[in-house]
């Protein structure tokens, strides 16, 4: 089980916010990864010897896999559509990290059609004994063990302010993080109806809106758990470079608090529109305690500037 990692503050949209300091859980594990892989980390598995995963070759989750198949002594095989040929000249950020710590990177073979995700889940289906396969992003069910811990950080940490509400607002990508903690909160307050009340807020930075209200009810059909999404009415492609984006990304990092530039800079647009609008947004009052959770991803930072200064000649 990992220490509580710290709260500090920041002034953004003309208010002080809560930055939940995930990104410090632990030097090797990117911030929410660590929470959904900490079930994988602690369970003895004294069968398993490989690891299998998938997803982007600059993803989080990549890093984070490689350091969790190391510390327990396994092999790391992790599938991707495609290796840039830069980044295979030029290894950097999450690539070069899990590079670093044995993980093996494979390609999608090129004569396959179907999709990463179901050419991977394919292989699931007959896997070994001693392999065990992690859905991209680490999106199952294990995840909430470590997530359900984090929350209990949270509610801690309000009864320690005297806080009785809080909007904890986090980015997403499959919004698995955020369904399992806006599900632990509603459970927990009703078996107990003195705890405090968290609203969990998220927005889409991957597929859209209507993709993410997918994920939850593929995560949950209760639609109790599914936090709430808030948008400014624009679409962000994922990994697409956008000015907006980068300036955002510099405002916050003006901070003192470094923020990824995937993520985060979104995150924080739609968390500004949501913060300037009227007191009352969708039945959430958005003068009450805000906590912006920080879910690591740093690492990936050097090739994400190296591309935005590429296209803008961003200084």
């Amino acid at each position: 089980m990992f220490a509580p990692t710290p709260v500090e503050t920041m002034t953004f949209a003309q208010r002080e916010i809560f930055v939940k300091r995930d990104d410090l859980i632990h030097p090797d594990f990117s911030g929410n990864k660590a929470r959904k892989f900490q079930y994988f980390l602690e369970k003895e598995c004294p069968e398993i010897t490989k690891l299998v995963g998938y997803g982007s070759a600059q993803a989080n989750s990549l890093h984070s896999l490689a350091v969790l198949a190391k510390m327990r002594g396994w092999q790391l095989d992790y599938y991707v559509d495609h290796i840039a040929h830069y980044l295979q000249q030029n290894p950097q950020g999450n690539y070069l990290a899990a590079l670093d710590n044995g993980a093996n990177i494979i390609e999608k073979p090129e004569h396959v059609t179907e999709s990463l995700d179901s050419y991977v889940t394919e292989l699931a289906r007959s896997a070994l004994d001693n392999e065990l396969y992690i859905p991209e992003g680490g999106r199952c069910e294990y995840a909430a063990i470590g997530l359900e811990q984090l929350g209990q950080q949270i509610l801690d940490w309000m009864h320690e302010k005297h806080y009785s509400t809080l909007n904890l607002f986090l980015p997403s990508g499959t919004g698995t993080t955020a369904l399992f903690l806006q599900r632990f909160f509603k459970i927990k307050r009703f078996e107990h109806e003195d705890l405090p009340e968290v609203n969990v807020l998220t927005c889409s930075c991957v597929g859209g809106d209507d993709y993410l209200r997918l994920q939850f009810n593929q995560l949950s059909e209760n639609a109790l758990h599914h936090p709430r999404i808030i948008s400014n009415g624009n679409k962000y492609h994922f990994g697409k470079l956008k000015r907006e984006c980068y300036e955002m990304w510099q405002r916050v990092c003006a901070s003192g608090i470094e923020f990824e530039l995937l993520y985060d800079p979104v995150g924080f647009i739609m968390l500004e529109h949501f913060l300037t609008q009227s007191s009352t947004v969708d039945n959430i009052d958005n003068t009450a305690p805000l906590m912006y959770l920080h879910q690591g991803g740093v690492l990936g930072n050097p090739s994400m500037l190296a591309r935005y200064q590429r296209k803008y000649q961003a200084k």
